[in-house]
């Protein structure tokens, strides 16, 4: 495991405490959150923002915030309008465990949010940076948060050529990161730490000739700043195709709800399909046929193409047992963006619809 170049003492603890925290206060970055000190809002926030940049998870913050402003509602929320809320922003894992642990709360702690680091942790979809920066928010407890950003300003300051994605590493830089935490400010160390890594100290173009962690930084004294940190080689992601059918029947789609441990897990989708889709199976003459649609997921490159096939109002009913039907649920197609939740990529065709002929 490589040591790191800089070797750490008091004294460039101190150094490191004091730049981050004068850094943070002369450079406040507001959001709804910050000063919150209801550990379900501050829950909630890290949550969304799990793998999902602040931008893009703030309006569904203030969304989730608005509609169920308690745990306890949250937790009497059907799973349907979570997902429903949750649409668009990805991962949906976490919509899901966010529900489960909301009811957990309600039902077997009384309401009661965990207020030790332990109790917190063993909440559904709650990881160790998760846990510290709820504990560190909400509590003032001494628990350091470990992130992106985290790792990213460590690697440098302290020249650390360990490979972050590596299976030593979290272990390495968690220890480093708990030895620097200001035991006396723990939240607002945690939040420099992280502002600082989003906004000055950024994986590109990092803003050095302001830095005020500059003079001590082993990155920018031996010229890698670009070069840290260091990352084994990008994952291979899997290619898969879909074939979905929008089967159109008085007014009315099929769509089906997806189960099982595959991704979308909980999300709807229209019937699906493997090999190519043959007009006769449905005893219509034409199908309409989409461009690819694409989706990248972090291990997963996903196409979709759309075939809208519209079946007489007479249609015999022998059509309607095919086991492409099987699980599906009859829905107005009026309402179709108005009650579920899709995966992005459906969510796209259905916003452009634009359709070419076989």
């Amino acid at each position: 495991m490589p040591e790191p170049t800089s070797p750490i003492n008091d004294r460039l603890i101190a150094f490191f405490r004091k730049n981050l925290l004068d850094w943070s206060v002369q450079n406040p970055r507001p959001m709804p959150w910050k000063g919150e000190r209801d550990p379900y809002k501050i829950w909630l926030s890290e949550i969304i923002l799990q793998q999902t940049r602040v931008e893009q998870g703030l309006p569904y913050y203030q969304k989730f915030a608005a509609k169920y402003p308690s745990v306890r509602q949250l937790a009497d929320a059907q799973e349907d309008d979570v997902m429903k809320l949750w649409e668009g922003l990805g991962y949906y894992s976490r919509a899901r465990n966010l529900h489960a642990a909301a009811k957990h709360i309600a039902n077997e702690l009384n309401g009661v949010f965990p207020t030790t680091y332990e109790g917190i942790r063993a909440l559904k979809g709650v990881g160790p940076y998760t846990a510290s920066a709820v504990a560190s928010f909400a509590f003032g407890l001494p628990h350091a948060v470990l992130d992106g950003n985290v790792y990213r300003v460590l690697a440098r300051f302290f020249g650390i050529e360990t490979l972050t994605d590596s299976p030593s590493a979290q272990k390495q830089f968690t220890a480093l990161a708990q030895k620097l935490l200001d035991p006396g400010c723990p939240a607002a160390h945690n939040q420099a730490i992280m502002d600082f890594g989003a906004t000055c100290c950024t994986a590109q173009q990092a803003r050095c000739t302001v830095c005020p962690l500059q003079s001590e930084c082993q990155a920018f004294l031996m010229d890698k700043v670009a070069e840290l940190p260091l990352k084994s080689k990008g994952l291979v992601k899997k290619k898969r195709l879909f074939h979905y059918l929008i089967i159109n029947h008085q007014g009315h789609v099929f769509v089906r709800k997806r189960t099982g441990k595959d991704i979308w897990r909980g999300l709807w989708e229209f019937p699906q399909v493997e090999g190519p889709v043959q007009a006769s199976d449905f005893g219509v003459e034409t199908i309409r046929e989409s461009a690819p649609f694409k989706q990248l997921l972090t291990h997963q490159a996903v196409t979709a193409v759309f075939f809208e096939i519209d079946l007489a109002d007479d249609v015999p009913a022998v059509v309607f047992q095919n086991p492409l039907f099987e699980g599906c649920k009859r829905i107005d197609r009026k309402e179709l963006k108005k009650n579920i939740a899709f995966p992005r990529v459906i969510d796209c065709y259905l916003q452009n619809i634009v359709l070419t002929l076989n």
